[in-house]
């Protein structure tokens, strides 16, 4: 073996129970700690029941716990459980501990977790929530080694603890001014009971040292800047061998017959391994196919094209996303399952001084994270070893057992470093396809790797959508009545037939959750049928109830003769507090509706941040135009003004996007800053350029010529991403995700601004003749 990080040696840690804090010693470090998510185990309990069903493969409860160790010789390490995707999880988890450990930066660094749920807890990395569920814990943990720390100072100097006080990676006696460095303390302390956890000491935020401040360097950023970090495809094994996989074009569909002697004759080559497709639904498992294993990329390739095979297309081979968008679009002007039923909406329509209708339309998305689809594996002596990129490492390692028939802890998963995410290496088909690749060749290492025409013709789509909205009017040009219909293929459409209807996690992204002052709400949810692999994507079902939302209260305040910053604002109604569990069933992001309802002077605070900012309601040159839009996801409040141009030959030109974010307390706001930056030019590229579209059940696009995503020319020339300190004791927010959902609408109504002419379909390049030009 070539390259390996030392990430993957984890047999130093003791084995840890589940719960609480509680010390072991290791092999080459002095102090091991680790940390329990307990601060609501009985609410946690509680969720579990509820939500662990909705289709997410672990839940969306959290039991998890990290390692903090400190090494004889000084250096702190903390154990990462959480996957590293650029969202710098990495360093803000580890800057939690530091600050209440009070370590030295510089003595501190980073290691993966490998994916063990006994010893680690829930380990997939989504829904936005590693920091908040985790800034707790880890400051409990930090805080816990300090206090030992001290303890073992105390008792070797032989004076009151309390007289003993942890300052930068040392300990100081302040009557003597002797010091001790952590190094010199771990093994002392490490026989030591691990305080009571309603013992500890926190830090007052004044104290912070790295939490909320900014300029704190990457853990692990030089590594990445010079080539030293570990990704997929810098797993490296002497003798490793190489494959490609040939799959079915069409969901559902499989291998008739194949002729694999010319991809035999390719130098290189070394077998031709025929993966069974499995029925569906089939969840996370490999769509199947014809695997060329060589000993190199490129004749693995080559070998693939020689293939020679005939294909069942199954079920889904008429799928036409112009014929299915006719389709969804008819069910969403029909009734369909209530979901939120307020009031009476047919008197409202039936008493409205006026009425408004519009319908939207969002196609299918691919995540296209820039490192394509890899993994590496291997089989000996009935275990199976492998390494990738993986959002969800407990459930990749669950799934090979299952599908090779081992035993579970006869499979090891080491998580890389993931060149990008967005939701599709949460799940584990390409990592399974490798396992199976492996057995065929027991000692050694195999390699799939994904070109990016599979990862495009092959992914887990965002679903496609059509939203229907009708509003009642009354004279002040607010809405007595509200009808929104959403029609979507589901994401649990991967784990069982016949569901036809969003989940109540879908649902309750933006639409259920509607926090809107109206006194009569029908929302519908008609059926869709699925016909190609829906997962998860960056925010979701938040993206299609966003845009149709903040897009039709736009043409309201323009049917009103309002401003709509005025109208939003009106439409809020007055500051109140809302219990989620009052608009629709238990769903709030899996958190607890008494420390998380929704907020609307929140959302209010938002929006005022974002126009101020970016100088609302100022006059603008001919074809300019400023749009807004607001949304509430992963409980953060989130508001973006973009400012457009669209010139008189169609072309667009975005050149600013002020984002305000209420996400509670800022950890890091650097990293939030990035992530809100990164959101919007995501958010642009899906709203102008974004589509994938299937004929005769297979996806039409091939290449980033075809499937583009955002360009420097689309980019905003600035960015401004404004951080709302929202007042009181709040809990933390997402911050990965909540980015995304407003600004496709945000964008969209400053085009109406600027031009007068109303987008209500995406992608923007099929409205704007000036597309190409901006999408360069």
């Amino acid at each position: 073996m070539s390259r390996l990080p030392n990430d993957f040696a984890l047999s130093n840690l003791s084995h840890l129970s589940r719960r609480g804090f509680l010390k072991g010693v290791g092999a080459t470090s002095a102090l091991v700690l680790a940390a329990s998510w307990g601060w609501q185990d009985a609410f946690a309990e509680e969720k579990e029941k509820k939500f662990g069903a909705d289709g997410m493969p672990n839940g969306w409860v959290d039991d998890p716990k990290v390692y903090v160790s400190i090494a004889a010789d000084g250096t702190v390490t903390v154990i990462c459980n959480r996957s590293e995707m650029g969202q710098g999880v990495r360093t803000s988890l580890t800057m939690v501990v530091a600050d209440e450990l009070e370590a030295d930066w510089a003595m501190v660094k980073v290691q993966q977790a490998p994916g063990d749920e006994v010893r680690f807890g829930n380990q997939d990395t989504d829904g936005s929530r590693s920091m908040r569920h985790w800034y707790e814990p880890m400051r409990r943990c930090g805080a816990a080694a300090r206090t030992m720390l001290e303890q073992a100072a105390a008792a070797q100097w032989k004076v009151p603890v309390d007289e003993c006080h942890a300052q930068l990676h040392k300990v100081v006696h302040e009557p003597s001014g002797r010091e001790l460095g952590y190094g010199a303390l771990a093994s002392a302390a490490s026989a030591l009971p691990v305080p009571a956890r309603d013992s500890l000491k926190l830090k007052q935020p004044a104290q912070f040292r790295y939490i909320g401040k900014e300029g704190t360097k990457a853990i692990d950023g030089e590594d990445i800047v010079n080539g030293r970090a570990v990704y997929g495809a810098d797993v490296h094994f002497d003798g490793m061998l190489y494959a490609t996989i040939a799959r079915p074009a069409v969901y559902g569909g499989k291998v008739k017959s194949f002729d694999g002697s010319a991809a035999m004759k390719v130098p290189g080559v070394v077998k031709v391994v025929q993966i069974e497709s499995r029925p569906l639904p089939s969840e996370f498992q490999p769509l199947g196919g014809i695997a060329v294993v060589a000993s190199n990329t490129w004749a693995a390739i080559k070998g693939r094209e020689a293939l020679k095979i005939e294909w069942d297309d199954g079920p889904n081979a008429r799928y036409d996303s112009i014929a299915y968008r006719k389709e969804i679009e008819a069910a969403s002007l029909k009734p369909g399952k209530v979901v939120r039923n307020t009031g009476n909406i047919e008197k409202a329509m039936a008493n409205a001084d006026s009425t408004l209708e519009a319908s939207y339309y969002l196609p299918h998305l691919s995540q296209s994270p820039m490192e394509p689809m890899v993994a590496i594996a291997r089989f000996k002596d009935g275990a199976c070893e492998a390494w990738g990129p993986s959002q969800a490492p407990q459930v990749t390692r669950e799934r090979i057992g299952e599908r090779l028939g081992l035993p579970f802890d006869n499979v090891t998963f080491n998580v890389t470093l993931l060149g990008g995410g967005f939701g599709r290496k949460s799940k584990p088909d390409f990592i399974i396809e490798a396992a199976i690749l492996a057995k065929e060749f027991p000692g050694k290492a195999v390699r799939v790797q994904w070109t990016r025409e599979d990862d495009i013709h092959c992914s887990y789509f965002h679903t496609v959508s059509a939203e229907y909205l009708k509003a009642s009017l009354n004279k002040d040009g607010l809405p007595s009545g509200w009808l929104h219909r959403t029609v979507a293929p589901s994401i649990t459409a991967l784990f069982a037939p016949g569901m036809n209807h969003e989940a109540a996690f879908e649902l309750g992204m933006g639409f259920t959750n509607m926090a809107y002052a109206i006194p009569n709400i029908r929302l519908e949810n008609p059926e869709a049928t699925v016909h190609t692999r829906v997962g998860w994507y960056r925010s979701v079902s938040n993206i299609p109830h966003g845009f149709a939302i903040q897009s039709f209260i736009d043409e309201l305040a323009h049917k009103a003769g309002e401003d709509p910053l005025k109208y939003q604002i009106r439409l809020l109604g007055p500051d109140r507090q809302i219990d989620p569990r009052t608009l629709s069933e238990e769903w709030n992001y899996g958190e607890s509706p008494e420390r998380y309802p929704i907020d609307t002077a929140r959302l209010r605070t938002v929006l005022e941040t974002a126009a101020k900012a970016a100088g609302w309601g100022r006059e603008l040159p001919k074809g300019r135009g400023l749009g807004l839009a607001v949304h509430y996801s992963f409980v953060t409040y989130v508001a973006a003004v973009i400012e457009v141009e669209v010139k008189d030959d169609g072309t667009l030109v975005v050149h600013k996007a002020d984002i305000a974010v209420d996400c509670g307390p800022q950890i890091n706001p650097e990293r939030i800053r990035a992530q809100f930056e990164g959101a919007c030019v995501m958010g642009l590229g899906n709203a102008v350029l974004g589509e994938i579209s299937f004929k005769d059940g297979k996806v039409q696009q091939d290449n980033f010529h075809m499937y583009e995503v955002a360009r420097m020319s689309l980019a905003p020339k600035e960015v401004a991403v404004h951080l709302v300190t929202p007042p009181g004791d709040v809990p933390l927010g997402g911050v990965g995700e909540p980015g995304v959902p407003p600004i496709a609408p945000a964008l969209c109504n400053a085009i109406f601004a600027a031009t007068g002419k109303r987008i209500r379909s995406l992608p923007v390049r099929y409205q704007l003749s000036g597309w190409q030009k901006a999408g360069a």
